[in-house]
C-alpha cells in the first residue's frame, strides 16, 4: 500500500497556482508607519506642550513626566479607535524567548446595557499580568503570581491587525512584585544606560562636547520556508521546529545555485506581503534575497536604535510566521531545520554613535582617528576578557547544531579587523609608522594615519565578530533567538572596557596626552591581541592555534552556560546594575531548563516517529521482499529493523532515566543529555539509511528533496 498522505501533500503543492503579475502602477510609500503611534501622530493628537515632553523622552532620553500619562493614554485610545482597534495590550518579552500579550477591551460599563470606550493613564503606565507561569529561574514561585508590566515610551505603540479587528500594542518591561526583571527588555534598557554613561565619560576624557550616546543595531534575519502540506506530515517539525530524520538528496546546495538566485514567484509574493506588513509598522525592511540553502531566505532591516531594533526583530519573526501561514507556507526559524545544509543565524550588526558621529567610523583628522582607535582597542579588550560570557548569550539546543559547522562561526570567539586595520594596530603596538603620510615614529593624535575608508578590507564570513567598516557584525546568534541577550552582554562588557580606559586617560597630563594615549593603546593591544584573527575560522589549524592562545572553546550549551555562574561575571553585571546576582543566576537556570526540555521533547518525538511510523513500514517491506526472495534488499531491511529496534530501546531507556532525575542540573552534569543526543543520532542514522531502501511510494515522511525544492 502506498503512503497516500505524503503523495497527496506533493500533489497539493504541485497543483497550487501563483497569482499572475499585477499590471504596472506607480508605487507609493505613503502607508509607511501608518500603524505606529509615531511623532506625527503624537503631534496631531496631543497638546503641543505634552507632545514636546513625550518626544523629549523618546528622542533625547529625558525622564518621563508622569503627569502627562492621562493625556497620552487618551490620545492613544482615540488614535487606536480611528485605526479600528477595539482592545489594547501590554506587549512584553518574557524569558520564553518570544513575546506575550493579554488583551483588554477599551470597553467600560457605565450602567445597564451602557458603555463607553475608556483608557486611563494608569492603564497605559502599568499592567498586572500573571507572572507565575512564565520562566523565572527561581525568581518567582508558582504560587507567587503577581508581576507588573511598565510602559516603555522609547519604543512606540503600534497596531497589530487580524482578520476581524485590531489591537493597540504598548511595548513594556516585565518585572516581579519584588522588582526583579522577568524579561529581556529590562536588562537591555539597563545595559544601554550603562554603556551610554561609559561613552559619555570616554568622550569627556577626550575633551569632546556633550552629546547623546546612541547604540544601534541592524539584525539580519535568516529563515526557511516550506509548504504547509509537507510541514503537517512531519511530526518532528511540528513538535521541535527541525527535522529529526531525513536523508540528504543527491542535489541540495552543492551547486551553489540558490544564493542570490532569482526569487520564485510564490516566494516573492510572500516577501512583498511581509514587507507591506512591516512597513505599516514602521519597520525599515530593506533587503530580501535567497540564502545559501534551498528554501532558505534572508530579510535585513536598516539600522535603528538598539531597543527599538530588538522590538522590531521580534515583530519581524512574528510577521514572517503569520504571512507564511496566510500563503500556505510555514516559516522555520530554527537554527538547523535540515541536517546537511546551511543553518540559519541572526547577524547582529552593532555600533555606537555619539550625537550624529558613529564612533566606529574612522575619523578624518588626528583627534577623530585617536577616538576611533581607542574605541576599537576598548572593544578588543572587552571581547578578549569576556568572550566566554558573550558565547553564553548564543547558547541553545538549536544553535548547538549550527555553531562550528561550515556555514557559521565556530564556538571560539575571535575578532576580524581586516588587513589594513590589523596593520595599523600593529604599527601602534611597535610604535613605528609603515604606511602613514608622516614617516618615522607614530604618535596617536598627532600623525595622520593612512586613510581608513569604509569597507577597506574584504569580509570574513567565518569570523564570529568582524569589523565591517563602521560596525561590528556578531554572526553567532541563532535565527530563533532574541537580539536582546547578546546585546545586553556586549553593551555591558564594552561599558566596563571604556570605563577602564577612561580611568587611565583621565590621569593623563594635558601636555603629554598623545604620548600617554599611545602607550596605553600599545599596552592594551599587547595584552589582548590574542583575540584578533583574520584567517579561516573553520580550519582545524585555527582551533589548535586558539587553544595555544588560551581562547575558550565552549562547543556545547552546557559548556557555554557555565561562565554565567562565575564570581567575576556576577561582579561585572552587579557593578553596572544590569543584572543582580539572583537575576543572573535565574538566566542560567532558565537556559538550562529550556535546553533540558527541548532535548527531552526531541528524544520523545524521535522515538515516537521511529516506533509508530518507520518500523511498521520497514517490517512490512521486509516481509514482502523476503517472501519474494529478494535476498539483498530483504537483508538490508532486516538489518535495519533490528538495528532500529535496538537503537529505539536505547533511546527509550535514556529518556526513562532522564525522567527519573529529580534535579535537571544533576542530569546535565551526569551526561544524560549527551546520552539522549547520541541515541537520537544513532536512530537517525538507521532511519536515513532505510529511506534509501524502502519503496519510495511507501515512505511516510516528506523527503528533503520535496520539502526543499517543491514550493
Amino acid at each position: 500500500m502506498s503512503n497516500l498522505n505524503r503523495i497527496h501533500a506533493v500533489n497539493s503543492v504541485a497543483e497550487r497556482t501563483v497569482a499572475p503579475p499585477m499590471a504596472a502602477k506607480e508605487f507609493s510609500i505613503g502607508f509607511y508607519g501608518e500603524d505606529v503611534f509615531n511623532a506625527e501622530v503624537i503631534r496631531r493628537y496631543l497638546p503641543k506642550s505634552v507632545a514636546e515632553k513625550l518626544l523629549s523622552t523618546i528622542n533625547e532620553g529625558a525622564p518621563l513626566d508622569p503627569a502627562i500619562a492621562g493625556d497620552v493614554a487618551h490620545a492613544m485610545k482615540e488614535w487606536a479607535l480611528s485605526r479600528g482597534a477595539s482592545h489594547f495590550t501590554h506587549w512584553f518579552q518574557p524569558l520564553t524567548g518570544g513575546t506575550a500579550e493579554k488583551h483588554d477591551a477599551f470597553l467600560e460599563s457605565t450602567g445597564q446595557a451602557q458603555a463607553i470606550m475608556s483608557f486611563s493613564g494608569k492603564n497605559l503606565i502599568v499592567g498586572e499580568p500573571d507572572a507565575s507561569s512564565f520562566p523565572s529561574g527561581g525568581l518567582r514561585c508558582t504560587f507567587e503570581a503577581r508581576g507588573y508590566t511598565a510602559w516603555d515610551p522609547t519604543s512606540p505603540a503600534f497596531i497589530k491587525r487580524h482578520a476581524n479587528g485590531a489591537t493597540l500594542c504598548i511595548p513594556t518591561a516585565f518585572c516581579s512584585y519584588t522588582g526583579e526583571a522577568l524579561d529581556k527588555k529590562t536588562p537591555l534598557l539597563r545595559s544601554i544606560q550603562a554603556l551610554g554613561k561609559a561613552v559619555n565619560r570616554f568622550m569627556k576624557a577626550f575633551g569632546q562636547a556633550e552629546a547623546r550616546p546612541v547604540v544601534t543595531l541592524g539584525a539580519e534575519q535568516e529563515y526557511f520556508l516550506i509548504d504547509k502540506n509537507f510541514y503537517l506530515q512531519r511530526p518532528d517539525l511540528v513538535q521541535t521546529g527541525r527535522t529529526l530524520f531525513g536523508a540528504p538528496p543527491p542535489k541540495h546546495q552543492q551547486l551553489e545555485d540558490h544564493y542570490f538566485g532569482s526569487i520564485k514567484p510564490r516566494i516573492l509574493n510572500f516577501m512583498n506581503e511581509v514587507e507591506t506588513e512591516l512597513w505599516k509598522l514602521g519597520i525599515p525592511a530593506k533587503t530580501r534575497h535567497n540564502e545559501v540553502a534551498p528554501a532558505q531566505f534572508e530579510l535585513a532591516p536598516m539600522f535603528e536604535e538598539l531597543n527599538l531594533a530588538v522590538d522590531h526583530n521580534m515583530l519581524i519573526m512574528e510577521v514572517l510566521r503569520q504571512v507564511a501561514e496566510r500563503n500556505g507556507l510555514v516559516c522555520l526559524l530554527h537554527e538547523k531545520p535540515f541536517a546537511g545544509v546551511n543553518g540559519s543565524g541572526k547577524h547582529n550588526n552593532w555600533a555606537v554613535a555619539y550625537g550624529t558621529h558613529n564612533l566606529l567610523d574612522p575619523g578624518h583628522d588626528p583627534r577623530q582617528n585617536a577616538i576611533f582607535l581607542t574605541m576599537l582597542c576598548a572593544i578588543i579588550r572587552a571581547i578578549d576578557l569576556h568572550s566566554d560570557v558573550l558565547r553564553s548569550a548564543t547558547a541553545s539546543a538549536g544553535n548547538d547544531h549550527r555553531l562550528g559547522a561550515n556555514e557559521a562561526p565556530p564556538a571560539i570567539i575571535s575578532i576580524f579587523l581586516g588587513e589594513q586595520l590589523a596593520d595599523v594596530i600593529e604599527q601602534i603596538e611597535i610604535g613605528a609608522v609603515k604606511g602613514s603620510r608622516t614617516p618615522g615614529k607614530m604618535q596617536i593624535g598627532v600623525d595622520t594615519l593612512p586613510p581608513l575608508p569604509r569597507d577597506a578590507t574584504d569580509r570574513n564570513r567565518t569570523s564570529p565578530f568582524a569589523f565591517t567598516g563602521n560596525k561590528f557584525e556578531f554572526r553567532a546568534p541563532g535565527s530563533s533567538q532574541s537580539c536582546a541577550g547578546v546585546n545586553v552582554i556586549l553593551n555591558t562588557i564594552v561599558a566596563e572596557s571604556l570605563d577602564y580606559i577612561s580611568s587611565k586617560i583621565e590621569k593623563f597630563k594635558k601636555s603629554d596626552f598623545n604620548f600617554e594615549l599611545q602607550n596605553l593603546l600599545k599596552s592594551v593591544i599587547n595584552t589582548h591581541k590574542r583575540v584578533i584573527f583574520n584567517g579561516d575560522n573553520y580550519s582545524a589549524a585555527w582551533a589548535e592555534e586558539a587553544k595555544r592562545r588560551g581562547l575558550p572553546n565552549l562547543r556545547t550549551t552546557m559548556e557555554a552556560l557555565q561562565p554565567l555562574r562565575t564570581a567575576e561575571t556576577k561582579a561585572l553585571f552587579e557593578k553596572y546594575g544590569v543584572f543582580s546576582g539572583a537575576e543572573l543566576e535565574s538566566r542560567y537556570e532558565v537556559s538550562l531548563e529550556e535546553y533540558h526540555r527541548k532535548i527531552k521533547i526531541e528524544g520523545e518525538i524521535s522515538l515516537e516517529i521511529a516506533r509508530s511510523m518507520i518500523m511498521p513500514v520497514v517490517a512490512d517491506e521486509y516481509s514482502k521482499f523476503a517472501s519474494a526472495l529478494h535476498t539483498a534488499t530483504a537483508d538490508q531491511l532486516n538489518t535495519g529493523v533490528k538495528g532500529l529496534r535496538a537503537a529505539a530501546e536505547k533511546l527509550g531507556a535514556g529518556l526513562d532515566e532522564l525522567a527519573n532525575r529529580c534535579e535537571i542540573l544533576e542530569a546535565a552534569l551526569k551526561g544524560q543529555h549527551e546520552d539522549i543526543i547520541s541515541a537520537m543520532t544513532e536512530v537517525r542514522k538507521i532511519v536515513d539509511f532505510l529511506e534509501y531502501v524502502v519503496d519510495d511510494s511507501r515512505w511516510p515522511l516528506p523527503k528533503y528533496r520535496e520539502m526543499l525544492f517543491i514550493y
